[in-house]
């Protein structure tokens, strides 16, 4: 199922013994376009402290009520590292935070989350069963993702805000199309599979959908995201109405007219290869690599 992101604004992360805050943020991996923490405002039990959670720790929703239930403590999240959220995360941070929660890394497997597709089947046992389920009992592990969290890393920023990105434009290969009005969400991967791209300013009264697959770069200084696609093509895509969840059908209509596979194709790439996350001027861009 694929959800909007604005959907989680607001909502109540609630611990195993009482709630920590509301979700004001999120923060994906800026080039598999996969949501790897909510950014979490606590509010006066914790002087308002912004703290990241993981989908690792992730229950089952309640969207009557508008609760995400998660396997750790309030008591873990006072004390958890200390991360500036108003600035890109770096890996180094990254690995002090999984080493706390005694957290498998998601990095170097083959899979979106380690070796597999799935956030909670990192912790052993498969499923939501909280923090120290397993996991943190390993005391080798521990001490390697200790030594590895010491170690100097290369600071450049892995993981991007959500938020930042709304109202960066789009190019296509012929001219501005609009701008990020929203992302669509895999619930059960955190994957991004869409921008929402709002068209008013080219195509009046128009949404339409992009995937994460088809960016050629982001020039993150500039806030803009290049495609590899026409107006025209665009133009004569399926529609895309907001008010509606969007059904396999209709994703399969979408890649179709594109000619391009779906991410539930086997043997398709997450990650773009023409994909150039830039960083530098636009007249650099063709001197950028990954």
């Amino acid at each position: 199922m694929l959800r909007s992101i604005k959907e989680l604004e607001g909502y109540t992360i609630r611990a195993t013994d009482g709630d920590i805050g509301q979700v004001n943020d999120f923060f994906f991996e800026d080039d598999k376009w996969v949501v790897r923490y909510l950014v979490v405002e606590t509010g006066h039990w914790l002087a308002s402290r912004k703290v990241l959670i993981s989908p690792i720790a992730f229950g089952t929703p309640d969207r009557a009520k508008s609760v995400l239930p998660v396997s750790i403590t309030r008591e873990q999240v006072k004390s958890s590292p200390d991360i500036d959220t108003d600035k890109p995360v770096s890996r180094q941070q990254e690995m002090r935070y999984h080493g706390y929660y005694g957290y498998p890394n998601y990095w170097g497997g083959a899979g979106i989350w380690g070796m597999g597709a799935y956030p909670g089947m990192m912790l052993a046992g498969g499923g939501y069963g909280g923090t120290n389920a397993g996991y943190l009992g390993d005391q080798a592990a521990q001490d390697r993702m200790t030594r590895e969290a010491a170690l100097p890393q290369h600071d450049d920023p892995r993981l991007r805000s959500g938020n930042a990105i709304m109202k960066y434009h789009i190019e296509a290969s012929d001219g501005n199309i609009g701008h990020v009005e929203g992302l669509l969400l895999d619930e059960d991967t955190w994957a991004i599979r869409y921008f929402i791209v709002d068209t008013s300013n080219w195509w009046v009264g128009h949404t339409v959908l992009i995937s994460p697959q088809w960016i050629k770069g982001v020039n993150w200084s500039e806030r803009t995201v290049s495609i590899n696609l026409t107006r025209e093509a665009i133009r004569m895509s399926p529609p895309y109405d907001p008010a509606h969840s969007l059904q396999r059908p209709q994703e399969a209509k979408l890649h179709d007219h594109y000619q391009r596979a779906g991410y539930w194709a086997d043997h398709v790439e997450l990650q773009n290869p023409e994909f150039r996350p830039v960083e530098a001027a636009p007249q650099d861009v063709k001197n950028r690599h990954v």
